[in-house]
Order: C-alpha cells, then sequence, then structure tokens
C-alpha cells in the first residue's frame, strides 16, 4: 500500500465575471510549473446552468475541494452548457499546487481549506464588454441574471475583505475563459511575489524568491558632485529632478556633510519607485504589500515579516571607490508602537491614518558620497531593459517612471548635471547658532500641544513618583505638537530644516499620502555586513547661543553636568544590555562615553556602545531586540513604558521610532525618530505631527524638563516660522 500522498498547496481566484481571473490564473500557473506541477480548475466548468452560482459553489466545495484538501485527485461532474444538462466526469489531479479560478472560488466554505486566496476586481463596465466579447451571443441573455446571482452572494458573503491578496483593475482577460491584455503577465508577476511573503507559501515558493534574490546589484560611478567650472550640487533639486514624481521615496540625507566636526554619516541615499515597486505598511498586527495594481494582507507581526522578506545576501564585489553600505533593499520607518511585539503593551493604532511601519524595495537608487565628492548609481539587473531596446520618449520628465528605461546611469548623471547650481548661490551654508531661519515655508502653522505647560510638569512629577516607588529608574516623557495644515508642502519645509539644523540623520521620506521630514541627529541601530553592531544614544541636551562666549559657557555646562551624565550613562547600561542579546559573549564595549557634538541649534551629549553580532543570529531579532530605543523610553524598559503608556495618553506613532535602510547584504543603518516633522494626509486635508520629550530622573526639576521640550522643539518650530503653543 503506498504512503497517503500530501495535500497540494491551494491558491483561489475569485471576482465577479469580466474581471481577468482566467487570464491571471493561466499566466500564474505559467509560471509556477517552472520548479513543480500544477493543476488549474475552472468553476465555469461545474456550474449547472446560468441560475447555478449557489449550487455550483456548493459542487465545488463537495467534490473538488474537499478531496483536494486531503491530497486526494478531485472526480467531478461537468456542465454542458450546450445541453443544458450534467456533462461527464473529469478528474483534477492533486498536483505540488492547485489553482482554482471562478466566481465563488474564495467563498466561505472554501478559505478554511484554501492556502491562498485571490480576489479581482475591475470596472462594471469593462467586466461587461470583455464578458459579451469573450462569449459572444449566448452570454447575453443570461448577464442580468448572473450579475444578480453574483450581488447576492456577495452581500451574504464579503469575499473581498476576507482574501490575502487584491488585484485591482487589471487589464487581464475576461472570466471565465477569457484571453488577456497586454497587462496581464505584469499582473501575475506581481500576485506571484506577493504570494512569495505568504506564511502558508513561504517555503513552497523558495525557487521564486531565490530568482528575485539572485539578481546582481549594479553599481556604476557616474559623476563628481562638483565641476571644475565653479558649480556644485544642489542634492534637493537632485532628489525632485529623479524621485519626485514617485508615490514612494527616500532621501537619507547626511546633510551636515562638509560642516565642521561633521564625521558621523559620510553618505546620502536618494530612492524611490513610482507606483509599481513593491511597498510594505504595517498596523496593528496586519502586514499589507503593494506591488503595482496588486495587494497583499498578511495577519503576521511586522518583525516577523521582516525576518523572512529580508535575509543578508552574497553580492559580488563592488567597484574601487564604492565604500557605502547600502547595496539596495528596504528604506522607510519603524513606528515606536511596534513596541508591542517587543515586550511593549498594545496600543490599537488599526484605525490610524499613519501605519506602524513603511517600508518600500528600492530596486534603483542613487547614493552620494560627500568625502570623495562622487555619485553612484544603483540598480537590480533584470528590473528593466536595456537602452537599446526601449528608446525614451524626448518629453519624458526625469522623475517618470518611464525615463528610467534609458539606463538608470545615464538617467543619473543627466540629472546630476542638471542640479548643479552655481557655487556661491548653492544652500551649503547655515545660519549661526540662534539666529533665525530665511524665507521660513508658508503657510504658517499653528500648532497646539497634547499638554499644557501645567499638564507636562504634573507629568514629570507623576514620572519622579514611579521612581521613587522603584519603577523605573528614568522615564523618557513625550507629549505631541500637531496642527492643521491646509496646503503644506512637507518638501519645501524640508529644504529649509535641513539648512536650518544640518544633522547626519537627516531625512525626507514620502510614503502615499505619509511624509517625514527628519533633521535627528541620533543613531539608533547600526550592523555592518560582517556583524559589527554599533548604537550611539543621546541624552542631555543644551540650546545653542549666538553669543560665542554664552554658547561655550552652555556646552561646558552640559559636559559638566552631573545630571545629564547620569541619564546618558544609565541608556548606555540599558543599550549593552539590549546588544549582549545577541552579540559575542565579550565583545560588547563602550568605546565613546558622555561626548558632546554641536548641531546648529543644540548641544547634545553622546555615547557609543559596540558589539560583534554572534555567528548564526538573526539581524532582525538584534534589532527588535534593541527596539524601541532605550534613549526613547528610559530604564527598565519594559515597566517604563507601561509608565509612559499610562501618562502620554496616546500613542506616540512614528515618532520615538526608527528610519534608515535593510541592505540586501545585510547591513542596517536606523536613526531615531527625533526632530522630525510627520505630515498625513493630502491638500486641505494634511495634518502635521511633531513629538517631543526629555528624560525624568529623580533630580529633575519640572520646569527645567519643559524648557528642554521647547529647546528640542525650537528647530523645527522656528524654521517653519512657529512658535511652542501656550
Amino acid at each position: 500500500m503506498s504512503a497517503p500522498r500530501t495535500a497540494p498547496l491551494l491558491i483561489g481566484i475569485d471576482g465577479r465575471s469580466g474581471a481577468g481571473k482566467t487570464t491571471l490564473a493561466v499566466e500564474l500557473c505559467a509560471r509556477l510549473r517552472q520548479h513543480r506541477t500544477v493543476s488549474l480548475f475552472h468553476l465555469e466548468d461545474i456550474y449547472p446552468g446560468w441560475h447555478g452560482l449557489d449550487e455550483g459553489i456548493q459542487r465545488y466545495l463537495d467534490t473538488v475541494l474537499a478531496p483536494l484538501s486531503t491530497g486526494q485527485d478531485a472526480e467531478w461532474t461537468t456542465w454542458d452548457w450546450a445541453a443544458g444538462t450534467d456533462g461527464p466526469l473529469r478528474t483534477t489531479p492533486a498536483a505540488d499546487i492547485v489553482v482554482i479560478e471562478g466566481v465563488g472560488a474564495c467563498a466561505q466554505g472554501a478559505r478554511e481549506l484554501l492556502d491562498a486566496t485571490i480576489w479581482v476586481s475591475g470596472a462594471d463596465d469593462e467586466r461587461k464588454s470583455r464578458a459579451l466579447a469573450r462569449d459572444g451571443e449566448s452570454y447575453v441573455p443570461f448577464w442580468d441574471t448572473w450579475a444578480e446571482q453574483e450581488e447576492r452572494w456577495l452581500a451574504a458573503d464579503p469575499v473581498p475583505e476576507s482574501v490575502d491578496v487584491t488585484v485591482r483593475d487589471t487589464p487581464a482577460g475576461a472570466c471565465p475563459g477569457g484571453s488577456g491584455g497586454a497587462g496581464s503577465g505584469e499582473a501575475a508577476d506581481e500576485v506571484l511575489e506577493l504570494l512569495s511573503h505568504h506564511p502558508a507559501l513561504h517555503t513552497e515558493l523558495a525557487p521564486e524568491r531565490s530568482a528575485l534574490a539572485s539578481r546582481p546589484v549594479r553599481i556604476t560611478e557616474v559623476g563628481p558632485l562638483a565641476s571644475g567650472n565653479g558649480t556644485t550640487l544642489d542634492a534637493g533639486i537632485l532628489f525632485a529632478e529623479i524621485f519626485g514624481n514617485d508615490a514612494h521615496a527616500v532621501w537619507l540625507d547626511s546633510s551636515d556633510a562638509g560642516l565642521p566636526g561633521a564625521t558621523r554619516n559620510r553618505f546620502s541615499i536618494m530612492a524611490g519607485n513610482p507606483g509599481a515597486g513593491l511597498s510594505v505598511s504595517h498596523r496593528h498586527g496586519v502586514t499589507e504589500l503593494r506591488r503595482g495594481s496588486s495587494a497583499a494582507r498578511l495577519p503576521l507581526p511586522f518583525f516577523r515579516w521582516l525576518a523572512t522578506a529580508w535575509t543578508p545576501q552574497t553580492l559580488p564585489a563592488v567597484p574601487a571607490g564604492y565604500d557605502c553600505p547600502f547595496r539596495l533593499g528596504w528604506l522607510g520607518w519603524l513606528g515606536y508602537e511596534l513596541k508591542r511585539e517587543t515586550g511593549g503593551s498594545d496600543q490599537d493604532t488599526s484605525g490610524s491614518a499613519v501605519p506602524d511601519a513603511g517600508l518600500l524595495f528600492a530596486d534603483h537608487a542613487v547614493v552620494l558620497d560627500h568625502q570623495e565628492g562622487l555619485a553612484w548609481a544603483l540598480e537590480l539587473a533584470g528590473t528593466e531593459p536595456d537602452d537599446a531596446a526601449t528608446p525614451v520618449p524626448a518629453a519624458a520628465s526625469p522623475g517618470a517612471g518611464p525615463v528610467r528605461r534609458e539606463g538608470w546611469a545615464a538617467v543619473v548623471a543627466r540629472a546630476l548635471e542638471t542640479a548643479k547650481t552655481p557655487t556661491d548661490a548653492a544652500p551649503s551654508t547655515v545660519p549661526s547658532p540662534g539666529t533665525a531661519a530665511a524665507a521660513p515655508p508658508s503657510p504658517t502653522p499653528r500648532f497646539t500641544a497634547r499638554d499644557t505647560h501645567q499638564d507636562y510638569l504634573a507629568k514629570v512629577l507623576a514620572s519622579q513618583d514611579e521612581i521613587r516607588e522603584g519603577n523605573s529608574y528614568e522615564v523618557c516623557l513625550t507629549t505631541t505638537l500637531t496642527a492643521d495644515a491646509p496646503g503644506f508642502d512637507v518638501v519645501t519645509a524640508y529644504r529649509a530644516l535641513r539648512r536650518r539644523n544640518p544633522a547626519p540623520f537627516a531625512a525626507l521620506l514620502r510614503f502615499g499620502d505619509v511624509s517625514l521630514a527628519s533633521t535627528s541627529p541620533e543613531r539608533f541601530l547600526s550592523i555592518d555586513a560582517g556583524g559589527g553592531l554599533l548604537a550611539e544614544p543621546i541624552k542631555g541636551t543644551r540650546r545653542r547661543s549666538a553669543d560665542a562666549a554664552e554658547d561655550a559657557a552652555l556646552r561646558e555646562d552640559l559636559s559638566a553636568s552631573l545630571k545629564d551624565r547620569a541619564e546618558n550613562i544609565m541608556i548606555v547600561d540599558l543599550l549593552r544590555n539590549d546588544l549582549s542579546h545577541f552579540a559575542e559573549p565579550g565583545s560588547v564595549t563602550v568605546s565613546r562615553l558622555c561626548a558632546i557634538e554641536s548641531y546648529a541649534t543644540v548641544h547634545q551629549m553622546v555615547s557609543s556602545i559596540r558589539a560583534r553580532l554572534r555567528p548564526g543570529a538573526s539581524r532582525v531579532e538584534a534589532v527588535a531586540a534593541a527596539f524601541p530605543a532605550g534613549s526613547m523610553t528610559g530604564a527598565p524598559k519594559i515597566s517604563t513604558m507601561a509608565i509612559l503608556d499610562d501618562l502620554e495618553g496616546g500613542p506616540r506613532g512614528i515618532y520615538s521610532g526608527a528610519l534608515g535602510y535593510f541592505s540586501l547584504d545585510g547591513s542596517v543603518d536606523l536613526s531615531v525618530v527625533i526632530r522630525t516633522l510627520v505630515a498625513s494626509g493630502a491638500g486641505d486635508d494634511t495634518r502635521l505631527s511633531l513629538g517631543v520629550g526629555g528624560a525624568v530622573t529623580a533630580d529633575s526639576v519640572p520646569e527645567d524638563e519643559y524648557q528642554e521640550i521647547r529647546t528640542k522643539a525650537y528647530g523645527v518650530l522656528s524654521t517653519l516660522g512657529a512658535e511652542y503653543p501656550g
């Protein structure tokens, strides 16, 4: 007696008539068959006539899906559409994968047996024209009858809200049995890539993931940042030229490069996609991936998804002179409320306009080496045709997707020249400390604070009560400023911010209707390709002064402050513990303790903790073990986060999280999201948010703590022409 057959993976493709299910199924099967056996079942072959949707779904559940789900071949009765009676028996083999398509494929009762479910949508008029064009006169008398059955079924069983993957307005052909348009292959590629992230298919689709991961990264030097004719690069123009039209774009900006003492971040990275690229967002336990017209909803914690989607790869050697750790990969933010996955409590953010996390996958990028004065173009081989095969329309704009088909290095080189301006006109200098920024962006937003002056003082006292009770040693108390800002231009604001308050981890990020403009000076965590870990917490702040003597005195006051040193050292100890969970024993060291760094508007106290990742340890787990940054929670971390949840009265959102990249070679570099303006919505519905906070200890003076948050908000608010509320 033979051993029982292993049950196949079952993929259902559903949607209303004419949406394009059949062509998508055929194209998907063609791709899946490259590495395993695949069967395809069409529900149109089993419906008992034009009035038989409900009965057809039941026949499908009983005679097709039930046996296949147990690993048995399915024997089922066909329907003879010409005769209007049952036809002969047919068999659908229990192959490695069985794809089932048709109206009702993902109906209630089927979803619990299917491993992955897909819904294909389309505009009603397009669906009808495709379906009738395919079936000719035979379907015309029954279109309304069939459509009414679909409507009744979907009213009782809202399938589109329950599936794993949705495909919107695909140009694929009619269903059932139609032929596809030019976009059907692209839709199948999108769906296959999203399915490869699905936990039920992750192992089975390993060959497809491997093929995607094996594409080499091409790195090309494209030119100098400055020219001998007296011009230098305006990085803001370069970003706008290349990525200005992209739905998702990231600029990790070493905006302090070239200034005295600026040594902590040599490179700037620009990346984006025009809407067809892969992106991911996460809200309250649900990870959503988007690729072109397709989207997948996976009930997965964010860090669990990231651990499967991002794994270090062995990449070819880079060209001589390219020293940046970034080799393409994921870029974006991890919001503070992901603490629910790392020991913190769960704040419900499912209804928030701002996701808990947002990343884009960059298969094209630009890297600026500020030390060597060079620009580099990075691209993933196989992501676009070569120059000769696809000429570029002369009128195409540099930010539009089709322009990239010219050849990525050529696009970057041309934009680099466009972005060079006369050296004496380039925004390379910053105002003296304490002076106002020139030409603040308009209109000026009017902020309100979650906490009044007295409210914040009361929360400082409550934090000190918790410390006296032994529940914490240090509480990093924060508050939030918000403003309605119709017509606010985040890009203009960011260009002003980077001139006013340059920083090693500045960033501009656009993610649909969410944008970030950050001037963060603080590194959360970096991991190099060899496993070196580095955290650089900041604790201790003094404002800058335009008077040189007063400014020097403020810097010295910070350096000598026992309170600030105690705050900093407590966070250093916390981070030493965080890094030790995945570090080689004995490798955790403090290479810099309580050093003072000066920025345009503040002096800061900074320390550096280094370690070596344990061989075989998960890099994602190492990031999660340190998340969120201890400098934004206090110590001990878990109990203090619970205190903060009670005191602060609302989620922090992106603020206090992390922002940066996860490179294909395993490198990571993440900043702490502070000094960061968050904009959500668009046009007249734009809303701004700015988080600020400070560390409370047993000997804190409440009024001093309040003045500290005003100092930290000053760099952003003054650039906008705004004032601290109240």
